[in-house]
Formats: C-alpha cells, structure tokens, sequence
C-alpha cells in the first residue's frame, strides 16, 4: 500500500454544519465519556459526507471535538483508504484494482482509458466531475 499524504492545498477553515454536528454529537453519546475517541471512524465519514473529502483543518476540528491529538486523527484518516484526502470529482469516484489477477483480466485497459478521459491518477477532471485512483480489490 503506498504512502497516503493530506493533499497540498487545503481550505482556511471548516465548520461542522448542523446536521453533522447533530450527528457527531449522536455517535460520541454511544460511548462512555472516557471512551469518546471512540466515535472518529463515523465522524470523519460524517465530514467527508459533508465535504466530499477530508480537509486538515477538518482532522483539526475532529480532534478538538473529541478530546484527540490531532496526530491521532491523521493517523485513523490516512490508515482508512475510504477516507479522502483530497478533493474527488463531484459525478465520481471511479476506482480500479491493480494488482495481478485484476491486471490479467484487464484492469490496464480501464487505467489506460481513466488516464485519456480524466487524466493522471489522483487528479480531478478538467470539468471537476470525475476522479480516478488505482487501489486493491476485496478479491485480492
């Protein structure tokens, strides 16, 4: 698996919304009070539901909300490959595996194909609709 890193431009600030604070606020009552941390996994979902990705100053935010090092919340979000780091086009994500068997049954064709429509992997669209990455099938 290859090194995941917070993309290089990053917004000034982020502001959980209602709705997700409202949320947030839900998952960390799951938990005994000593045990809140508990709830990063489903609220950095909640903010990339929100965001679209994952921004430092929202890992910032999420530390701050339940009591975490902002380290350890780098590390969940960067553990996690579900949890982007970057922005994604708007329309889609579109994700194909590269390793051996996936390879053998094609999957150069689609990157070949991704890198002609979209452009290099990890980048967005021209257009901002489209995002593609390389990753590892659950088959694999």
């Amino acid at each position: 698996m290859s090194v995941r890193r917070l993309a290089k431009e990053q917004p000034a600030s982020f502001a959980f919304s209602k709705a997700t604070k409202t949320k947030a606020e839900w998952w960390i009552s799951k938990y005994p009070d000593n045990r809140r941390q508990s709830a990063v996994i489903p609220i950095l979902w909640l903010v990339q539901k929100q965001e679209g990705w994952v921004s430092e100053p929202a890992i910032r935010a999420i530390g701050e909300l339940l009591g975490m090092p902002f380290i350890r919340v780098l590390e969940v979000a960067t553990f996690y490959t579900m949890f982007m780091l970057e922005p994604v086009g708007s329309a889609a994500l579109i994700q194909v595996c590269g390793t051996t068997p996936c390879m053998l049954r094609g999957a150069g064709d689609l990157m070949d194909v991704c890198k002609k429509k979209i452009g290099p992997k990890q980048t967005l669209s021209a257009d901002g609709r489209f995002t593609w990455e390389e990753v590892e099938c659950m088959g694999a």
